[in-house]
C-alpha cells in the first residue's frame, strides 16, 4: 500500500509540474495524435504493412472467452519516432531516446496554405521567425511540429505520398521540414524535438535526407505522422510522444497525443 501511494504522489508531482493535476485532465483536452495501426497504416512504397493476425479468439475448453494475437510491422511507418542511429552511426538507439525529449510543450508552426498549392513545399526559417513574431520565442525543451495540412489525405495512399506504386521512391511528393529551417533550430532554440504530419521529416523529393541527417546527427528524435495535427492550438498545449521501447531500435510506432492548455 505504501509503495502504491508513493507511485501515485509521483505520479500527481509530475502533473503538477507540467502545470495540471491529474483530476483536471478532461477528456476534452486530450487530442489523441496517433493513427491506428491496421491493413490501411501507410509505410514506405519499399516496405510491407502491418499485419495482424488472431492465433486465439473464442471460447476455451472451459467455457471462457480468450483472444490473443500477433503483429509483424516494419519500424518505420504509420505514426512512429526516427531514433538518432536511424540516420547516424553513432547515435542512440529507440530505447534510448530520453522521455525528455518526447514529452513537452508543442509549438505547431503551420505552413499549410503553401502546402496546398505546392506538395513539395517545406517549413523554412521565415516559416519559424514568423510564428515567434506572432506567438513568441519557441520555448526550451519544445517538440516543434511542422502542420502541412497533409493529415486530410490519410489513408488515401496516393494523395498523401505523391505515388501508391510499390517501391516508387521516384514519384513521392509531400512537404517536409527544409534544412535551413532544421539546422536554425538546432543552433538558435533548445528544441527536444521535431514532429510533422507527413510521412517523413524531409519532403518526398529528397532523395538524400538531408534533415534526417542534419536532426538526427544531432542525437535528437524525429516524429512522423503524425495525426489530427490541426487540432493543436499554435501554443499552449503538451504533447507526448511515447515510442515503443525497442531495443536496437531505429524506430518504432508510437502513441502520440496532446493535452489542451
Amino acid at each position: 500500500m505504501r509503495l502504491a501511494a508513493l507511485a501515485i504522489g509521483l505520479i500527481a508531482l509530475g502533473a503538477t509540474r507540467l502545470g495540471y493535476s491529474a483530476e483536471s485532465i478532461h477528456s476534452s483536452k486530450i487530442v489523441d495524435l496517433t493513427y491506428t495501426f491496421d491493413d490501411k497504416t501507410i509505410y514506405w512504397p519499399t516496405e510491407k504493412g502491418f499485419v495482424h493476425e488472431f492465433e486465439k479468439y473464442g471460447e476455451t475448453a472451459e467455457h471462457y472467452f480468450y483472444s490473443s494475437a500477433k503483429y509483424v510491422a516494419p519500424e518505420h511507418g504509420g505514426t512512429h519516432t526516427d531514433a538518432p542511429i536511424h540516420f547516424n552511426e553513432h547515435g542512440i538507439t529507440l530505447d534510448q531516446v530520453p522521455l525528455a525529449d518526447c514529452i513537452g510543450p508543442a509549438a505547431v508552426i503551420d505552413f499549410s496554405a503553401r502546402a496546398a498549392s505546392n506538395p513539395d513545399a517545406t517549413l523554412s526559417v521565415d516559416d519559424i521567425k514568423a510564428y515567434e513574431s506572432a506567438n513568441g520565442a519557441i520555448p526550451d525543451g519544445a517538440i516543434v511540429v511542422a502542420r502541412s495540412g497533409w493529415g486530410k489525405y490519410w489513408p488515401d495512399r496516393k494523395r498523401y505520398m505523391g505515388t501508391d506504386i510499390p517501391d516508387d521512391v521516384a514519384g513521392l511528393h509531400f512537404p517536409g521540414f527544409s534544412p535551413e529551417a532544421a539546422n536554425y533550430l538546432l543552433t538558435n532554440r533548445k528544441v527536444a524535438a521535431i514532429a510533422i504530419d507527413t510521412a517523413s521529416i524531409d519532403p518526398g523529393t529528397a532523395a538524400d535526407f538531408p534533415v534526417h541527417r542534419i536532426w538526427l546527427g544531432a542525437n535528437k528524435p524525429g516524429f512522423e505522422n503524425v495525426a489530427n495535427a490541426d487540432r493543436l492550438p499554435p501554443k499552449g498545449a503538451t504533447i507526448f510522444c511515447i515510442p515503443m521501447k525497442i531495443g536496437k531500435g531505429t524506430g518504432g510506432p508510437t502513441r502520440i497525443f496532446a493535452v489542451l492548455p
